[in-house]
């Protein structure tokens, strides 16, 4: 039986085993990344769940309060910078504004248009939640030096740049050409 950590390693050699024509070892990064994702969740929402957060509350907060003075962004600004809908922002400011953490009003610019913005206990709440989710974010890499987690972010990122630029068409049947045969 294998362990967690070592369960990535053992698919990529069952595969090698199985189709010694294909290269597996993409699954070696991919697969750790994905164990990694679930691992870091159950640690990560605990001290926003503490205080009634809910998932992606304290990421409407944080955005605004690292907006920078009047601590105020559009709707559609959060969704671009949480990377999620419209709706979903919706959602959380109605969690947050029946806690008094939000405020929305009506843009002067445009009276269609909405702003949303800190009050000070939502100013309060955060500043607080962040200290001890970089105590915690620390505690979570805490395994790897100050070189290591520089030189994992600098990795990590150059990956995701590279899966942002556009994709060239990929080689070979597509799925759906597959699945149909």
């Amino acid at each position: 039986m294998s362990t967690p950590r070592t369960h990535v390693a053992e698919i990529v050699s069952q595969w090698n085993r199985e189709r010694p024509d294909l290269d597996a070892s993409p699954m070696l990064v991919i697969g750790q990344m994905a164990r990694l994702t679930q691992l870091f969740e159950p640690h990560l929402r605990p001290p926003f769940a503490a205080v009634g957060l809910g998932n992606g509350d304290f990421d409407v907060l944080a955005a605004l309060r690292r907006a920078g003075e009047p601590f105020m962004l559009t709707p559609g600004q959060l969704a671009t910078s949480l990377l999620v809908t419209t709706g979903a922002i919706t959602k959380r400011l109605d969690r947050l504004e029946a806690r008094g953490l939000v405020r929305r009003t009506v843009s002067g610019a445009d009276g269609r248009g909405r702003l949303v913005n800190l009050t000070t206990p939502g100013f309060a709440s955060t500043d607080e939640l962040i200290s001890a989710h970089l105590v915690n974010e620390a505690r979570l890499l805490s395994a790897l030096d100050d070189r290591e987690r520089n030189q994992l972010a600098t990795l990590l990122d150059r990956l995701a740049e590279a899966l942002e630029a556009p994709q060239p068409e990929p080689a070979g049947p597509t799925h759906g050409e597959l699945m149909s045969r």
